[in-house]
């Protein structure tokens, strides 16, 4: 699948902006190929400033990002109330809204420590993937957006990595409730497309081969670090005409910031393993005159059935940069010597 572009403008008070390539979501989505995150704008790790977080929303905009991913986890519903005010000066029709259920937020229950979200609003997360409480979730959500509708809904965090061994007891409710509820609001139109956004690949093959699903985001699985979901969900997806959103693509940092002391890699400080294999990777990239960053970016954006890369991004020469460096070519002997190098598979999609 080639990307394609479609020169399309938020507002003229954003002009000039660059053209994004643009994929499919089904019939009706065009995302740019890559998303805003708005994970940090719930205080994820850091508290921001408003003018800060609603700097980011704009700066995603004006750099021609359409597609902006949100959740009531991300500080308990603080960046959705964020991306809510940002987005009320822009046309609706203009901005893909992105957002998911499996999560209400209780304002009478004080929050419990432990989410990673330093600030945020103070309300309690309750887990529920039942059909009545993803269609809780949604009204919250739709509350905090100041929109009447999204444009992609997804089931969160049904996976190992969240639940541990009650996955299954969440998979079996989900799929029972949340997900004939997301039927229902796709059917009725309040929503464009339903999906999951999880961190494990076989539990999007798993979600994949039970439902009637238009999209599925993906965090850290499918990167230039690891390519997990390459032989299983990612043919499973392209078959049945899921589009992918991966999330996560520098795997939490390390092939942002290179392989130093401290680098973080699947959200903890990365293993000695993790640290030579990104060093070896570095090393082939340098000798092509490119950055990990580079390549970690442009890797996952060359296989067909990726809609679009979501990326967290706080400041405005963040999202510049990512921009820019999608647009700039790779040297298609540092994909060869990767793959000689036996740090890629040698099937593996790369940028032409």
């Amino acid at each position: 699948m080639m990307p394609k572009t479609v020169p399309d403008r938020p507002t003229a008070a954003m002009d000039p902006m660059p053209t994004l390539p643009r994929r499919r979501i089904g019939a009706r989505l065009a995302p740019t190929l890559i998303g805003f995150g708005g994970a940090p704008l719930g205080d994820l790790y850091q508290k921001l400033d408003e003018a800060t977080a609603q700097g980011a929303v704009a700066a995603a905009l004006g750099a021609g990002i359409n597609l902006v991913d949100t959740a009531p986890l991300y500080g308990h519903g603080l960046s959705e109330h964020r991306i809510g005010a940002a987005l009320r000066s822009v046309p609706r029709d203009r901005v893909i809204l992105s957002t998911k259920i499996g999560r209400w937020m209780d304002p009478r229950a004080s929050r419990a420590d432990g989410s990673g979200y330093v600030g945020g609003l103070p309300h309690r997360a309750v887990i529920d993937y039942s059909h009545d409480g993803a269609l809780r979730s949604l009204e919250q959500s739709l509350i905090r957006l100041g929109t009447d509708h999204v444009d992609i809904l997804l089931i969160h965090d049904v996976d190992r990595w969240t639940h541990g061994d009650a996955v299954e007891e969440h998979f079996t409710t989900a799929m029972a409730g949340a997900y004939r509820a997301l039927v229902r609001l796709r059917d009725e139109g309040v929503v464009k497309a339903i999906g999951v956004g999880v961190n494990e690949a076989a539990m999007c093959e798993r979600f994949a081969r039970a439902g009637d699903f238009d999209v599925m985001m993906l965090a850290g699985r499918y990167t230039l670090l690891e390519q997990g979901a390459l032989d299983t969900f990612l043919p499973l997806a392209e078959q049945r005409n899921i589009a992918v959103l991966l999330a996560g693509v520098f795997n939490s940092g390390i092939l942002a910031t290179g392989p130093r002391p401290g680098a973080f890699y699947n959200y903890a400080p990365a293993p000695p393993a993790m640290l030579a294999r990104a060093s070896r990777i570095e090393a082939i990239c340098k000798a092509h005159g490119t950055s990990l960053a580079h390549a970690a970016l442009a890797f996952p954006a060359a296989h067909p059935a990726v809609a679009s890369i979501v990326l967290g991004a706080v400041r405005s020469e963040e999202i510049s940069q990512n921009v820019a460096m999608l647009a700039r070519p790779i040297p298609a002997e540092l994909w060869s010597d990767l793959k000689s190098a036996g740090l890629l598979p040698a099937h593996a999609p790369t940028p032409a």
